[in-house]
């Protein structure tokens, strides 16, 4: 438990501010070193019962419909927090609509899935378990899978001890929330950020700068490099259909302002290097062509290669330790639990 709780103090070791560079004075402008503790969310207190509840639903692949998907099929806690394919596979073998984003500090996005449809990790984590084409399932029959179990009963009892009622869909949501609040990455860009200015190698340092100075730093900013704002993907100059999809309006689809057609929020970077394929339609696989894309058609520049692999060498330093997070082992189902329905559609399609 004690390493879901502590950020290594090598990444958070830090100096007196007044003896900073100026690069990295510029940098503390735009950016923000994670937090050593873990970070407070709304509308309920995070304990370590939630936590532990929250872990064993994260890995459940009860939680859908088939019992075959669980949150890490798409955010696998082994490979960056997301699946590392170009679409996720749900429900039936359907692919689904964008890229899978990273769980790993996800908490500090401004607003969760490409579009920003959900405000916190509490209404994210309710989408995928309904949604057709991923876990397809529903809140009635979540429930009761989870009631059919004294062990998970148990364990929402000792996680929501005030509630008479405690295995709800929202008491679901608020434990996974609660575990992937757990799951920050402290990397040597935080190192840096609190006065170690030898965690960056003078490439990485020279990428920073560079970062800076074309302007991805305006919305690839914070502590998460990225996660908050919305903007349009072809600022400058429009991405070919290969890799902005015209049938994906991104946020068009939550607001319905023509404004918003093909508008997405601001990825956020941490971990980027280990995530690929890149953007919402996941066509990209290299991140030094992902880097000079986004250069090209959101600030109309054209970077030279040596630019390009000291920005990509930048980003490695957001590559971060994860939290030791052991498997857990699940409660097994009961005569009472509900039967998984069958995968009805074809493998290929």
């Amino acid at each position: 438990m004690k390493a879901l709780f502590a950020i290594p103090a090598v990444m958070l070791a830090s100096v007196s501010f007044a003896e900073a560079g100026p690069l990295l004075e510029e940098a503390r402008s735009y950016f923000e070193p994670l937090p050593s503790t873990i970070p407070s969310v709304q509308g309920h207190r995070i304990t370590p019962e939630k936590i532990e509840l929250g872990k064993a639903l994260f890995f459940d692949p009860r939680l859908s419909a088939s019992g075959v998907f669980s949150c890490n099929s798409c955010h696998n806690i082994a490979t960056g927090g997301d699946d590392n394919m170009e679409v996720s596979i749900g429900h039936g073998w359907q692919k689904g609509p964008r890229n899978s984003p990273t769980a790993f500090n996800a908490v500090f996005n401004e607003a969760q899935f490409w579009d920003g449809r959900a405000s916190d990790l509490k209404e994210q984590a309710k989408g995928p378990i309904q949604a057709s084409v991923e876990m397809a399932n529903t809140p009635e029959n979540t429930v009761a899978t989870l009631k059919s179990m004294p062990q998970y009963v148990k364990w929402f009892e000792e996680a929501f001890p005030e509630e008479t009622t405690p295995v709800t869909f929202d008491n679901v949501a608020k434990a996974i929330e609660a575990f992937e609040a757990t799951l920050i990455t402290p990397a040597p860009f935080d190192a840096y950020l609190n006065g170690d200015e030898e965690a960056l190698s003078p490439l990485q340092q020279k990428g920073l700068q560079a970062f800076m100075d074309n302007g991805c730093a305006a919305c690839h900013s914070g502590v998460n490099v990225g996660g908050h704002g919305y903007y349009p993907f072809g600022l400058i100059e429009r991405p070919g259909a290969d890799v902005l999809p015209l049938d994906d309006k991104g946020r068009f689809a939550v607001t319905k302002t023509a404004d918003d057609e093909y508008v997405f929020r601001a990825a956020p970077l941490r971990n980027v290097a280990l995530t690929a394929p890149y953007f919402h339609s996941g066509k990209v696989w290299d991140l030094k062509v992902a880097i000079q894309i986004m250069a090209e058609s959101q600030l109309g520049v054209s970077l030279e290669e040596d630019e390009s692999e000291a920005i990509l060498a930048f980003l490695e330093s957001l590559n971060g330790q994860v939290p030791d997070v052991t498997i857990p082992i699940l409660p097994a189902s009961t005569a009472t639990t509900p039967r998984p329905i069958d995968q009805i559609l074809p493998l290929t399609q």
